[in-house]
């Protein structure tokens, strides 16, 4: 949040100094805390989860390849193959869970990104010198615009910022995100 001390909501018993930006800011910091007191709580526990799945992942690949290494009359027995594929399909299961980890940290990047443009946002509306300058609101949609490492992050910013009702601006950037992933799985890999 602003580094300037805001003082409590008077809300309840407005006063002469109650004021709207006040307010505004400090509910602004209530979502940012929340956001950031979620992300901390989960963050330990992801990446404890995230760890213990990567070491079960190569272990079950070292069960795996010490089944293979295994003689053939025991390889080709019942015993043999019951270990042989469990090991394979218990280590695709883990690799899968580490993908699914993969995705939480994105989206803790992403939360983290909020967070930044919230706090921005509300350094810029307590600022009275700056509230009202259009320059400064160009810098920081600006300065949140770059944050963002995905096309369709950038798509959905622009949509809105022309207009464009939130669900529609997502629904676009969806369409295309399916869209390149379409294309990725079409175009052929050269080398």
């Amino acid at each position: 949040m602003p580094t300037q001390h805001l003082g409590p909501s008077t809300a309840h018993q407005p006063d002469l100094n109650w004021s709207q930006i006040r307010e505004t800011i400090l509910m602004m910091g209530v979502a940012i805390g929340q956001i950031e007191h979620a992300m901390s709580e989960g963050h330990d526990s992801v990446g404890t989860l995230a760890e213990s799945f990567s070491s079960m992942f190569h272990k079950l690949n070292a069960i795996r390849d010490a089944a293979r290494n295994l003689p053939a009359e025991v390889q080709q027995s019942a015993a043999g193959q019951v270990i042989l594929d469990n090991a394979i399909e218990a280590a695709r299961s883990t690799d899968n869970a580490i993908v699914a980890f993969q995705f939480y940290d994105r989206m803790s990047q992403r939360l983290q990104h909020v967070c930044d443009s919230v706090e921005a946002l509300a350094e810029l509306v307590s600022d009275a010198s700056r509230l009202y300058n259009p320059g400064q609101w160009v810098e920081l949609q600006n300065k949140i615009r770059s944050k963002y490492t995905m096309e369709e992050e950038r798509l959905m910013f622009d949509a809105i910022l022309q207009g464009v009702g939130v669900k529609e601006a997502i629904a676009q950037a969806e369409t295309a995100l399916a869209s390149r992933k379409q294309q990725q799985q079409n175009d052929p890999e050269l080398f």
